[in-house]
């Protein structure tokens, strides 16, 4: 094989084309740079990644013609025949004149052309993993479905999963829309793979939405009489909130007699918010307002409540995505008009997340929450036959809109005779069981108790008291122990006196008052005795001139 330079050309009669050729001798390499030994090292070299290349795409005969070359300059021009080189390298490789450097260009391209195609191997045998995988799983999956299939017929169960979903919403008793929802989901499971995230999603919609008490009702307790009894034997005093509940049931009793239906697709549940210092009976008060009832009673915490998804829920596609509180209370009542407590309202708060008080203002607005709307469920859910008690602390906190929604009952707190009689009939009790003590073992006189709720504690509620009275008793129980009180006895008046430390004396008001500054007392809710006042002074007084303080000095 020689090589030969092109140069001119000219056409010839019969369509023939001259071409003017200079032979090209080929330089050899330099001894200096290059020996022997190391062309036959580099053609071995460049044998092993052409056979290599041949025998992957299964070319034996040409192995076997390339393994016979002997010469550099002919092994060399072999390369020209790699389908993958471009005309450029081609081009390239014909223009080198050294044998040995245009076998080293042909090797580097070479073992590009090896790296590249072992890449593309070890992808396309990943694929063809993941793909054998995926029918492997496949098969497995449809044979434990054949398997499951047999047992149900040989169990007698249903034969699949949605089936049985199916089943249960026709044997449900759920409203018509909620129905249709839930049977729209069905057919979705039915399309669906058991591998799609969506599958997962559709089953536990379903298993909330038939988990609720759609159509379960509590019979209301319309003995007024009886009702206004419980609510008198649990708390004294709070004669506004009784009234409202009394008045709440005789509504409803009359119009059931009557046989009135619904007003305007709506129900009578009542929002009432119970708005007071800490200690006044709030909490409690809903328990008594159920039993006097007759329903369910379920507590919803509010306090430090952030996100608004905590109301309305979180949408289905979500991670972990789970009804709202007022979804999961009526779920956890097991009816649809349960007593709801939202404690501690005024304590919601707000951020990038939404505002929890919104979200309340269709839950608590009598004109909406007959059509209340979860963002998870995604159906229609009557609230209007809930009966919502909300408290409070603090009036100002709570939002304007959310207030106009509820009727506002206040708990300023109680009288002296009236945390007497709470001591008596419900404190004492509670704390001699705490304390491992008989009723009999023990015994505060009503001077006792009038003395520590009036000079002990100074609250609107009975929290300070209670602790007071189970401070005594466990001082007299240690007492006991000790072999230094014989039981049954109580000197109720040695008792208190001996906890004078505790002892807290109304403030009284200094006896000369400063220049100008009329005498006045106030009064708070908080204290039930009266606070002085603070007082501004309005005569003229002479106060020393500051020190003129040289610059620059400490």
């Amino acid at each position: 094989m020689h090589r030969v330079r092109v140069g001119a050309g000219t056409t010839w009669p019969g369509a023939a084309l001259w071409i003017e050729g200079t032979p090209v001798e080929e330089t050899g390499p330099d001894a200096s740079e290059i020996s022997p030994g190391s062309q036959a090292e580099l053609m071995k070299e460049y044998k092993a990644l052409t056979t290599s290349w041949l025998r992957k795409r299964g070319a034996w005969q040409v192995v076997d013609r390339v393994q016979q070359i002997d010469e550099v300059a002919q092994l060399a021009d072999n390369s020209g025949y790699f389908p993958f080189l471009t005309v450029t390298q081609r081009l390239e490789l014909l223009e080198t004149l050294d044998p040995v450097a245009r076998l080293k260009l042909a090797m580097g391209w070479l073992r590009e052309h090896l790296a590249e195609q072992d890449v593309a191997e070890s992808i396309a045998k990943d694929v063809q993993d993941g793909v054998d995988k995926q029918q492997r799983e496949f098969l497995l999956r449809r044979q434990l479905e054949a398997v499951r299939k047999e047992l149900a017929e040989l169990n007698g169960d249903s034969e699949d999963e949605s089936g049985d979903y199916r089943a249960r919403i026709e044997a449900a008793d759920l409203p018509e829309k909620v129905r249709e929802a839930a049977l729209k989901e069905v057919d979705k499971l039915e399309r669906a793979s058991d591998q799609s995230p969506e599958s997962g999603w559709i089953r536990t919609w379903l298993d909330t939405v038939l988990e609720l008490p759609w159509n379960r009702r509590t019979e209301d307790a319309y003995d007024i009489r009886g009702a206004k009894e419980v609510l008198d034997a649990d708390h004294a005093g709070l004669a506004d909130v009784k009234e409202r509940i009394t008045e709440y049931l005789a509504v409803r009793k009359r119009r059931a007699d009557r046989g009135l239906g619904v007003v305007g697709g709506r129900r009578g549940g009542a929002v009432l918010a119970l708005v007071g210092p800490p200690g006044v009976g709030k909490t409690s008060l809903g328990e008594s307002v159920a039993r006097a009832m007759g329903r369910e009673f379920v507590r919803v915490a509010l306090g430090g409540v952030r996100d608004e998804a905590e109301i309305r829920g979180h949408r289905r596609t979500y991670v972990g995505a789970l009804p709202g509180r007022i979804v999961r209370a009526i779920k956890e009542a097991g009816s649809m008009n349960p007593v709801v407590l939202l404690d501690e309202i005024d304590k919601v708060g707000s951020d990038f997340r939404g505002d929890p008080a919104a979200a309340l203002l269709e839950v608590l607005d009598p004109a909406q929450n007959h059509t209340f709307r979860d963002h998870y469920l995604e159906v229609e859910l009557d609230l209007s036959d809930v009966v919502f008690l909300a408290t409070a602390n603090v009036l100002e906190a709570i939002p304007e809109a959310l207030l106009d929604r509820m009727d506002l009952v206040c708990l300023d707190g109680y009288t002296e005779d009236e945390k007497v009689t709470i001591a008596r009939d419900h404190l004492l009790p509670r704390q001699l069981e705490r304390a491992g003590l008989e009723p009999g073992e023990v015994t505060l006189e009503e001077a006792a108790l009038r003395k520590l709720a009036g000079e002990y504690t100074r609250e609107a509620g009975v929290r300070n008291l209670e602790r007071s009275v189970a401070r005594l008793l466990r001082k007299v129980a240690a007492q006991h122990a000790l072999g230094e009180r014989e039981l049954p006895s109580l000197s109720a008046r040695t008792s208190c006196d001996r906890s004078s430390a505790d002892r807290t004396t109304p403030p009284r008001p200094p006896r000369t008052r400063p220049s100008g500054a009329p005498p006045s007392r106030a009064w708070s809710p908080g204290w039930r005795s009266p606070a002085p006042a603070a007082t501004c002074s309005t005569s003229r007084r002479r106060w020393p001139t500051p020190r003129r303080v040289a610059r620059g000095s400490c």
